[in-house]
């Protein structure tokens, strides 16, 4: 596995800049965000250079794109505003093999009008799951177009708030270029370990083969989210079963200050070594 950050996580609006303290912080990949180019994170336009300066600056520090964000509400009570996600998503599309990258990812949404990563009854209806169907048949298309694949996660504020719904979701759309980012810290709030672990075992043994990257963060002991290695979730399992099913792709880290950016890859590295010694 190869460590990655988010590059959000450093200040700046130039590539080179973000790209540099990606490498001075000891990671070789970064999951990218357009406003890391000055941009919004989905912007209606992406100006002439822009995507070929960030694969550029990539190259000059020795990374890795190995994503960029592609974040909306998928199932936005406002259509309207869905397909305003939908068109920055071709956006992003259109440019992301001059970035170096053939990976977007998203969010399968909510239907909380106010933010995308919060929970709400009516994610669990059957209206829901039709309108994330009919978003996702249109992120495909774009996919297909620009020849990118697109990474859901399951994340329990949203519509996929489970690894089996991410199963049902993959198994409806029947799509090869629709893939799974793993972060074990968005399978629980709060969980005895068993229980714990049970979730990120199932989860890996049921995914396995669409994970294209893992994520790191942690929760801490009332629930709420914390910097990876700082919390309660049980990396040493989480690891070994990514090991175990053959993983070898990405793990990037987010969620966390750019002060703790090398204290958490100093710490994630031990943790491999670890699992794979």
């Amino acid at each position: 596995m190869r460590l990655g950050i988010f590059a959000k996580s450093f200040a700046g609006n130039q590539p080179g800049a973000v790209m540099a303290a990606t490498r001075a912080a000891s990671y070789g990949v970064v999951q990218y965000n357009m406003a890391c180019s000055g941009l919004p994170s989905m912007p209606e336009a992406i100006p002439e250079g822009v995507a070929e300066a960030v694969q550029t600056a990539a190259r000059d520090h020795d990374l890795e794109i190995a994503a960029v964000s592609a974040t909306y509400n998928m199932i936005h009570p406002d259509p309207a505003l869905r397909w305003h996600g939908h068109d920055s998503l071709e956006v992003i599309a259109g440019a992301a093999h001059r970035m170096g990258t053939r990976l977007l990812t998203l969010c399968t949404g909510t239907r909380d009008p106010d933010d995308q990563w919060r929970a709400h009854p009516d994610n669990a209806s059957p209206q829901a799951w039709r309108d994330l169907i009919t978003s996702m048949e249109t992120a495909l298309d774009i996919a297909e177009r620009h020849d990118i694949d697109l990474g859901i996660e399951p994340e329990l504020g949203n519509v996929i708030a489970s690894a089996a719904k991410a199963r049902s979701l993959i198994d409806e759309m029947a799509s090869p270029r629709l893939k799974i980012i793993l972060d074990p810290a968005n399978l629980f709030e709060t969980a005895a370990l068993t229980e714990q672990q049970r979730l990120i075992s199932e989860a890996v043994d049921l995914l396995a083969e669409r994970i294209v990257m893992a994520h790191a963060k942690d929760r801490d002991t009332a629930g709420g989210f914390a910097t990876a290695g700082k919390g309660v979730l049980d990396y040493d399992h989480y690891l070994a079963c990514l090991v175990r099913v053959g993983f070898d792709g990405p793990l990037v880290t987010h969620g966390l200050a750019a002060d703790e950016a090398a204290e958490v890859a100093a710490f994630l590295g031990r943790k491999l070594a670890e699992v794979t010694a």
